[in-house]
């Protein structure tokens, strides 16, 4: 990997602007909302204005950020505010599409390119004509298959699969990865020239942990919202704010949503902190570079658990990738994950009750 892709991450241009101290939100209805977006932290102030910049323009932007932390949702801002916004949004999970199928998914394909092939089909870069395409997971795709959308970001034009005629791209690509870029070019997860046909603009977004009293106002926001489809008014009690913020939220907003709705159903009126089942940060065997080490007498299942969660933690919280390397099926290991989130919250029942 070369220094300029490392470095390229290393000092976001964002960062070489300096805070944006400020700054009006033009677009936002509320004081602590932009568009769909709630926050109001300085991290999150620097976000929007990076999205007020480029949505305007063309560029393809690479949004990076964990696992659960809103970059489908800035992707969809970005694509609101561009002049393609009266076309369609078309998001693609790129690890969740079997690598023989993705090139026939993103670029279609014609009637009899293959056994099963009865009609033509229109692949995503189609579908998004006129609009917006959004890559999630980008790091996840198959190197054969970057190269190929390298070639199609570059020509502008690409065939469908079992075709020979040219179909103009008339789409603005934009890309997220849960991975550090920089990390995922040395790994071979990404090809480094598509890094930088992607992140002409790079947004990287904040890990809830670091937004501050963003985790009470996004709290009130999600319950408010449950409240007014309900039709009732319940409210989170300070007890309960200040475990939401001891929390470090590896799930980030989408845990905190899940928790959120799990409350909303056991409280009566007033949410407190006895409602609120959050996942127990794990216990991390000792680790050694890509070893784990246990002590003697470590039961079967508590080995299992911690692998996968070790592995999970290594693959950036890709459980298509996590699965692959335990070499077990996706659905086992979704079953694993409910079985481990079920056991917790039990004991967390049991702590209540004590």
């Amino acid at each position: 990997m070369s220094q300029i892709a490392s470095d390229t991450f290393k000092r976001s241009p964002w960062e070489a602007m300096g805070p944006a101290k400020g700054y009006e939100f033009r677009r936002a209805p509320a004081p602590n909302r932009f568009g769909p977006i709630y926050g109001a932290s300085p991290a999150m102030c620097d976000v929007y204005r990076m999205i007020e910049k480029v949505a305007p323009t063309e560029a393809t932007v690479l949004v990076v950020g964990e696992s659960g932390c809103g970059k489908e949702l800035v992707a969809s801002t970005i694509h609101r505010m561009s002049g393609r916004a009266d076309g369609p949004f078309v998001a693609v999970n790129c690890g969740a599409i079997p690598a023989n199928l993705i090139e026939a998914e993103l670029f279609g394909y014609e009637k009899g390119a293959f056994t099963g092939a009865v009609r033509s089909h229109r692949g995503f870069f189609e579908r998004a004509a006129r609009g917006t395409l959004f890559l999630d997971e980008i790091a996840e795709m198959a190197p054969e298959m970057q190269v190929r959308l390298l070639r199609v970001l570059d020509a502008g034009s690409f065939n469908r699969v079992g075709g020979d005629c040219d179909i103009r791209s008339n789409v603005r690509v934009l890309a997220a990865t849960n991975r550090d870029p920089a990390t995922a070019v040395g790994d071979n997860h990404l090809r480094e020239d598509l890094l930088y046909r992607l992140a002409v603009f790079p947004i990287k977004l904040p890990p809830l942990r670091e937004r501050g009293d963003d985790i009470a106002l996004l709290a009130r926001h999600l319950l408010n919202e449950l409240n007014a489809t309900a039709g009732v008014t319940k409210v989170l009690t300070e007890s309960a704010l200040e475990k939401l913020r001891r929390h470090p939220w590896p799930g980030n907003v989408r845990e905190l949503k899940n928790c959120i709705q799990r409350a909303f159903i056991l409280a009566d009126l007033a949410v407190g902190e006895e409602h609120l089942v959050t996942l127990p940060r794990q216990e991390v065997p000792a680790f050694s570079g890509d070893r784990l080490q246990f002590a003697i007498g470590t039961s079967l299942t508590d080995m299992e658990r911690q692998t996968i969660f070790a592995t999970l933690d290594h693959c950036s919280g890709n459980k298509r990738r996590t699965a692959e390397i335990l070499g077990v099926s996706l659905k086992t290991l979704y079953n694993r994950l409910t079985e481990y989130s079920a056991a917790a919250q039990d004991i967390e029942g049991m702590r209540r009750r004590a």
